[in-house]
């Protein structure tokens, strides 16, 4: 496979209202059928009118870029200083939604188109009806990633076009059987396509040649790339996952329901406490049923049983993150308290 990556100068500046298929095949005459045509998602949300006036300046320009902000936000994600990293109601994890100021009028702030494989589709199903061209069309934008330096494009939206190459159930030439591979080849195609369009050189549209692309149908769309969020290891930042913990922490209820419980489980929960509890206060794993007596030594008064009772949330927390659920009961003959605990399958 040989790919050609070729700029489409000329565009100029798009308005609310415009013809991106007329301008786009009056600068590139020279596009065929089978051509990947990407498209910075800015220049569909100009011409789609995705625009917000906002003061140009000072504290009312900041409060309504916040307004602005929170409306396109549908879950807060992690917030660093300034920087807010939100999913929004896409589905799109990334800085501020979407949301730009770069490239517009100082009076104005752009969104992200509000569907953008719908955006896709539409301008394909307008290159091929009104200029008959067969294409496939990717909306591309500019985002971080997770673990890594610097930004990328990736696809929004998507029509003619596979989003995902999918390898499972092949065979690779060593003989291993593949699981878990699909290339999201839109976004490598978003990404090929920034290198000629760049952030400043006002070239928002390019063209992929040579990738065995087109659909004769527009595909499931790039929507497919937004991975489920039961299948998302990582669904907050690192602070705001732990203040979620401790939340949950303060908030534990008592669980008593059968189950067996792992005793290094256990064991990993009392190491955890071990060097924080009060003197005096000692954890007893007994048996039958299983349980953690909690015991006091020494004399017994208020103060004493005030930070048992610190003392034996914190154990609780500690079982809980270790997936041990936990109930408070009156203890027994050497013990004040005890938890009963089970660990649900």
């Amino acid at each position: 496979m040989t790919l050609e990556i070729l700029p489409v100068h000329g565009i100029g500046e798009v308005r609310p209202g415009d013809d991106l298929a007329a301008l786009i095949t009056a600068a590139a005459p020279w596009l065929r059928d089978g051509d990947v045509l990407v498209v910075t998602s800015k220049i569909v949300s100009k011409a789609e009118g995705r625009l917000v006036d906002v003061p140009e300046a000072g504290p009312e320009r900041d409060a309504a870029r916040e307004e602005v902000l929170a409306a396109e936000t549908a879950r807060p994600v992690a917030r660093r200083g300034n920087t807010r990293i939100v999913q929004t109601h896409h589905g799109f994890v990334m800085a501020s939604a979407g949301i730009d100021a770069s490239n517009v009028d100082r009076s104005r702030l752009v969104l992200l188109p509000k569907d953008p494989d719908a955006s896709a589709r539409g301008l394909r199903a307008a290159l091929r009806e009104r200029f008959g061209l067969d294409v496939a069309v990717i909306v591309s934008d500019t985002m971080g990633r997770p673990w890594r330096n610097g930004l990328t494009d990736v696809a929004l939206g998507a029509a003619g076009i596979e989003a995902l190459r999918d390898y499972r159930g092949t065979v690779d030439p060593y003989g291993n059987h593949l699981h878990i591979t699909q290339m999201a080849v839109v976004d490598e195609l978003a990404g090929a396509a920034e290198l000629v369009k760049g952030k400043s050189d006002r070239v928002p549209v390019a063209v992929v040649r040579g990738y065995p692309a087109t659909l004769k149908q527009d595909g499931a769309g790039a929507a497919v790339l937004v991975r489920d969020a039961a299948q998302d290891l990582f669904p907050l930042g690192t602070a705001e996952a732990r203040a979620l913990g401790l939340r949950e922490a303060a908030l534990l209820a008592d669980t008593d329901v059968p189950g067996d419980v792992d005793p290094a489980a256990i064991d990993r929960a009392l190491a955890t406490v071990a060097g924080h509890v009060s003197p005096g206060t000692r954890f007893v794993v007994a048996a039958d049923p299983i349980r953690i007596e909690c015991r006091l030594d020494g004399m017994v008064d208020q103060m004493s049983l005030l930070r048992l009772g610190a003392d034996v949330h914190r154990l609780r927390a500690a079982l809980a993150a270790e997936g041990i659920a936990s109930a408070l009961r009156s203890g027994g003959q050497h013990a004040i308290a005890a938890l009963v605990i089970s660990q649900p399958g």
